[in-house]
């Protein structure tokens, strides 16, 4: 019988960009590798929160080792930029260039970029940054429409580029294992899922203070709209957008998004059939459109066979923290907790309800999981999962390796799940995603805004 210690041993050299530590590939390994001495230069598209807390961390991290540098920084709000020469300098001690736009951008040429803009943006930049030549990081959600998420989709498979999308569960140990065990068979097949994100954050995706400073006279407010439909200038909706639809739809793409991507990825299946949503605005009354509290529930399943699957129930709310976030895989056979990471035989087929059927018990062992834990909060730094998944980038992008831990499938597949749960809250419709359509359709609609 195979030991939990092989066992981790083997999910983890399978699992390519892992290292949480010290990268462990010498300089001679490095010189054997076609184009190993040239300077990989990189853009930052989007200075935002989430790139100084985190990415930029997580790139610094292994930068000098593996020979990419911070090239350029482009974002269309001035004080962003300057910002971003600040903090370069003050890690680096090194100047930067910038850019206004990605008109300016694309002249400067630069490799590869990481792309940290607004939810809506992402895709577009996307596509944007592939035809330009570069290799991408693309923070999630992928996309917020199917529009968007269809043209950065088909701009990738014309361009062939490194792409990495942000959902850096992927790039966890504890996740790879989790996977492995699940498609080993020894979990059983998979009966339900259980998914929370809960927070008490008032708080949350607020901008107060900038929101009273920024001028529109700083930033491109037409170029922030891209293709989403004009409105008169709105500094909450440029710096607090995760709170307004079109522009992000808060909870599905922010949260949500994460955590039903590991549910495609351990069961093969690449979207829901079916989704179900309910929920309001029913403790932060400051003007935002976007809900904070919500319920979505999935069908999962083979769509030749309508009685095989699973359903998943997915929650989340912002206005207490209790059950905090957890992600629950049950079996016949037990529970995968990637919480505690531990895998149980809790609520499985005991001997005395399986005799009444004529069957045989079914109880998991227990098998404990590496212990690496996925972070929640507003500023959660540079997190070793961050961390596995920029390295990951990082080392397919110099040896031109387009198979990521997280590559442009698995962002096209969580922005189905994730549009489904949107158009399900704005039409209180089922949602279903047409094939052959490639759009999500809802009361009978194809799904827009």
């Amino acid at each position: 019988m195979e030991t939990r210690r092989n066992f981790i041993k083997k999910t983890a050299l399978g699992a390519a960009g892992l290292t949480l530590g010290k990268l462990n590939i010498s300089a001679k390994s490095y010189a054997n590798i076609m184009g190993s001495n040239d300077r990989i230069r990189v853009g930052v598209l989007g200075f935002s929160d989430r790139f100084r807390s985190s990415l930029g961390k997580a790139f610094l991290k292994y930068a000098d080792e593996m020979n990419f540098e911070l090239y350029t920084i482009c974002d269309i709000w001035s004080r962003r930029r300057d910002e971003g020469v600040a903090w370069y300098k003050s890690r680096t001690g090194k100047t930067i260039k910038t850019a206004r736009n990605t008109d300016e951008l694309w002249e400067q040429r630069p490799d590869a970029v990481i792309i940290s803009t607004a939810d809506f943006q992402h895709a577009l930049h996307l596509a944007e940054a592939v035809r330009a030549g570069c290799h991408v990081y693309c923070e999630k959600p992928f996309a917020e429409t199917m529009d968007d998420a269809n043209e950065a989709l088909k701009a990738a498979k014309e361009t062939n580029r490194v792409i990495q999308i942000g959902s850096q569960r992927r790039s966890g140990a504890n996740y790879h294992a989790a996977r492995e065990y699940i498609q080993s068979g020894k979990f059983g097949k998979i009966v339900a899922v259980e998914m929370t994100w809960n927070v008490n954050q008032p708080g949350r995706w607020r901008r107060p203070a900038l929101v009273a400073e920024i001028k529109e006279s700083d930033t491109d407010w037409k170029r922030y709209l891209m293709n989403r439909p004009y409105e008169p200038w709105d500094p909450r909706k440029y710096l607090e957008y995760r709170l307004f639809w079109p522009y992000s739809s808060g909870i599905p793409g922010q949260w949500m998004s994460h955590q039903i991507d590991t549910v495609h990825w351990f069961s093969g299946l690449q979207y829901p059939r079916s989704a179900v949503a309910n929920g309001g605005i029913y403790m932060w009354n400051d003007g935002r459109r976007n809900c904070d509290t919500l319920t979505a529930v999935f069908d999962y399943g083979s769509f030749d066979n309508p009685d095989e699957g699973f359903q998943v129930i997915y929650s989340s709310r912002q206005t207490n923290s209790s059950g905090g976030v957890k992600e629950w895989y049950f079996s016949n056979g037990g529970k995968l907790d990637l919480d505690t990471n531990i895998i149980t035989g809790e609520g499985g087929l005991t001997e005395d309800d399986a005799r009444v059927m004529g069957m045989k018990p079914f109880i998991l062992d227990t098998f404990n999981l590496p212990q690496i834990k996925a972070e929640s909060g507003a500023d959660t730094g540079s997190d070793p999962l961050t961390n596995a998944h920029m390295q990951n980038w990082m080392e397919c992008v110099r040896n031109n390796n387009t198979k990521t831990n997280a590559p442009i499938e698995a962002g096209y597949s969580h922005s189905i799940a994730t549009i489904m749960v949107t158009a399900a809250l704005h039409t209180g419709q089922r949602a279903t995603f047409d094939k052959e359509k490639k759009q999500v359709i809802a009361g009978g609609k194809v799904f827009k805004y």
